[in-house]
């Protein structure tokens, strides 16, 4: 039996983990839930799989559930993540808390001798120098979530980034990957929500049409598989079937398919180091038929150049990228930024950053507080 603390059980990725607990009553047990205003649903969770703990973000909306759980902790604010993060009996603290919310129940994690499973990929694009060194100090293994890292890390298995040519990450091109650039200013926050492959919460979804996501992909496995940008590389691949590739020195390729299902990496990251029996995710292949590739549009979707720029320089400027995209989408719903405006204010906000080399936490959160600042437009 495993222990589990979840970070952000009402999201996407949380409901995903909920269901791959379900199906393994006997080896996986939820202990912590935490959720940020979705009352309801957590109580409901909690109902269900009965944790030692959870918590909310909000003080008020904490002490009015727990009248309704009764024998269960109720925590608030940062301090609770914390001290779910932290709660004696875990084994392993899955991370899927949107924004920068997740660095220090991260950290704390980590240092408390906890495993960690990132579904947040703010985590490492701000701070992978300082999390990876501080997973290597405490022994403990920082497991990746995302479908594209959990592919690259199974067909790793274990062999030294030595014998690596490049990590392929893969990505569907969006709902706009066929769309001309000229048409880019009339594109809506309902367009940009069409998603072909899958089915994530708002802010993801609007990444992963700019191919931002794919940026701050490139950047979070440059740290979590201690390997330099000009190894990471995207291919668009539509179908979403071939989650990511690695291209070894040898010329070989080895790549992980599935159909789409974030159970699968999910339940993979929970169980490792073992492969556990699922019946969730059935690939056909003769029914997919044809796989296609394509080189990502770099004109299109200035996105990716940026995220490169990001990774090479290091030091704060990811986290200054990975702010202000996260300005750049707000703005964007809320119709004060068009959708070419997202890329124009990164590169902007960029631009103008003094970036320090070898950054402290603090420095990294100062970055991060600086690149938020103004108003996109």
């Amino acid at each position: 039996m495993k222990n589990v603390v979840l970070l952000g059980s009402t999201g996407s990725i949380g409901t995903s983990t909920l269901k791959v607990v379900e199906d393994m009553p006997e080896e996986l047990r939820l202990v912590g839930l935490a959720a940020g205003n979705n009352s309801d649903l957590l109580c409901e969770q909690a109902l269900r799989h009965h944790p030692e703990a959870v918590s909310l973000q909000d003080p008020g909306a904490a002490q009015a559930l727990a009248s309704r759980l009764p024998g269960i902790a109720v925590r608030s604010g940062p301090e609770g993540l914390l001290k779910l993060a932290t709660l004696p009996s875990a084994d392993i603290v899955l991370i899927a808390i949107v924004g920068t919310a997740g660095l220090a129940p991260a950290l704390a994690a980590i240092r408390a001798g906890k495993d960690i499973a990132v579904a947040s990929k703010e985590i490492l694009v701000m701070a992978g120098q300082i999390v990876m060194t501080e997973a290597r100090r405490h022994g403990v293994r920082v497991l990746a979530v995302d479908s594209e890292h959990s592919a690259i890390f199974q067909c790793l298995d274990g062999k030294p980034t030595g014998s690596v040519r490049r990590l392929i990450l893969t990505a569907s091109g969006g709902p706009f990957r066929t769309t001309p650039k000229s048409e880019f200013p009339g594109i809506s926050v309902a367009m940009a929500l069409k998603h072909p492959s899958w089915v994530m919460g708002r802010k993801i979804t609007i990444d992963s049409a700019t191919l931002f996501n794919k940026g701050l992909e490139m950047i979070e496995a440059r740290w979590l598989f201690d390997i330099e940008m000009g190894r990471v590389d995207v291919v668009v691949h539509p179908q979403s079937i071939v989650h990511s590739l690695v291209e070894y020195v040898d010329g070989s390729m080895i790549a992980q398919l599935s159909t789409p299902d974030m159970c699968l990496p999910i339940q993979y990251a929970l169980c490792y180091p073992e492969r556990r029996s699922s019946d969730r995710v059935q690939t056909q292949l003769a029914r997919l038929g044809t796989l296609t590739f394509e080189e990502p549009d770099t004109d299109r979707f200035p996105s990716l150049g940026l995220a490169r720029r990001a990774g090479d320089v290091g030091g704060t400027l990811p986290a200054v990228f990975n702010a202000a995209n996260e300005v750049a989408v707000e703005a964007f719903v809320s119709g004060a930024l068009s959708f070419p405006g997202i890329f124009d204010h990164v590169t902007r906000v960029m631009d103008r950053h003094r970036v320090i080399e070898q950054p402290t936490l603090e420095q990294i959160l100062e970055a991060d507080r600086d690149a938020r600042q103004g108003t996109p437009g």
